[in-house]
């Protein structure tokens, strides 16, 4: 923010995963009001007026956050070891450049860390409180083209490739509109105290939290199953068939299926707990 106060821009041209986008867009807020603070930043909806110096463009390079086409930017506090969503919709970039060759070069790992984060805000996306029929088909498309392409994607299929591209811009549009929900809260916050990264946190959590939130949005996860043609009659069978589902592919993806699979110890897990519940129900995404 610094340099670009000295240098004074009136186009930002962000390239890169999530992160460098997220950290361009901050740049942003501070290059346009120097006394603007992060702690006001932080407060969900109320970075003041930006475009007032410059624009901005994102060109994303991995297929998972679509901060390119979204109004969040997570950016984490290492003192305070919290990862914080900033979010306001002056933070949508002015223009998204979404060119699949970018993401070409992504390591395994990478493609497998993302793609599950993508398909984490597309169900996230329908489910959520916010969810609308202009969310709802966006939200969708990505959940059928995620679980048609990541897997191929994964093993270096190029063609696969492109459309995961594609399909974690959709997702995001989806939730940049309709929010998201707790596997987003959750992940935020356990990012920040142990570092695990966002997209496998997502993975891990994801069925834990279908399963708590059926009792709320049953009838929802189960029209994503028949979408997907998964198995079972009720309800109940076809969220299983989910859930199974997004396990498989944490598996497929070599995915550990818990955080102690990921080396994290019960005892480090337990001694951070209350810190993590609490900044997690004041996440911006606990909303919806």
């Amino acid at each position: 923010a610094a340099v670009m106060r000295e240098f004074e821009p009136d186009l930002i041209i962000s390239i890169g995963g999530g992160s460098p986008i997220d950290a361009a867009k901050a740049m942003w807020i501070f290059y346009e009001y120097p006394e603007f603070t992060f702690k006001q930043a932080v407060i969900p909806f109320g970075i003041p007026d930006l475009r007032q110096k410059a624009k901005f463009i994102a060109i994303p390079s991995t297929s998972g956050t679509a901060s390119e086409v979204t109004a969040f930017s997570v950016i984490t506090d290492y003192k305070a070891k919290i990862k914080y969503p900033l979010a306001d919709f002056n933070l949508t970039p002015d223009v998204a450049i979404i060119d699949p060759s970018l993401a070409q070069t992504m390591p395994p790992k990478l493609t497998a860390h993302t793609g599950m984060d993508a398909l984490t805000h597309a169900l996230e996306a329908y489910v959520a409180g916010l969810h609308s029929y202009f969310s709802d088909p966006l939200a969708m498309q990505a959940i059928t083209m995620i679980k048609e392409n990541l897997v191929k994607s994964f093993e270096g299929n190029v063609e696969a490739r492109n459309e995961m591209h594609m399909a974690q811009c959709l997702a995001g549009m989806a939730f940049s509109n309709a929010l998201l929900g707790i596997s987003h809260s959750m992940a935020h916050k356990i990012g920040g105290v142990f570092h695990v990264a966002h997209g496998l946190a997502n993975a891990i959590l994801l069925p834990h939290v279908i399963d708590f939130n059926k009792k709320s949005c049953g009838d929802r996860y189960a029209t994503i199953a028949r979408t997907l043609k998964l198995a079972g009659n009720t309800d109940d069978e076809l969220i299983n068939s989910l859930t199974d589902m997004i396990r498989d592919l944490n598996k497929t993806l070599n995915i550990p299926l818990s955080f102690s699979e990921n080396g994290m110890t019960k005892e480090e897990f337990d001694a951070n707990l209350d810190f993590i519940a609490e900044n997690a129900l004041k996440d911006a995404c606990t909303g919806s």
